[in-house]
């Protein structure tokens, strides 16, 4: 699994992600990995109209990735318990499930 977060993320299916977390929280470490692989030059210019967002906060609040497609589905990531590389993997599964193109990339 630790490959899946070297390989390029693809927003092409992406409306917006907004990443929610306190920075005084100790469990957020998997959250700050995973924007740090979605809000990278090479991932935003897959999708220049795609929206990255964190939302830091004071306030004690479980890390929350909130993920709108443009389809309109939305996935809700709590990490508290999740590594970078299994939200990456749950991510990258969804987006290249609604992109055609990517789909016949992968095969």
């Amino acid at each position: 699994m630790a490959a899946s977060g070297k390989s390029t993320v693809v927003l092409k299916a992406v409306k917006k992600v907004a990443v929610h977390f306190c920075p005084f929280e100790a469990n957020t470490r998997s959250i700050r990995e995973f924007l740090v692989a979605v809000g990278s030059e090479k991932a935003r210019s897959t999708n220049l109209n795609c929206e990255v967002t964190p939302v830091v906060k004071h306030d004690k609040s479980e890390p929350v990735v909130d993920i709108t497609y443009v389809d309109g589905e939305r996935l809700l990531m709590k990490s508290a318990n999740l590594t970078s590389d299994e939200m990456l993997s749950v991510f990258k599964a969804r987006c290249t499930a609604k992109d055609p193109q990517a789909q016949t990339t992968a095969k």
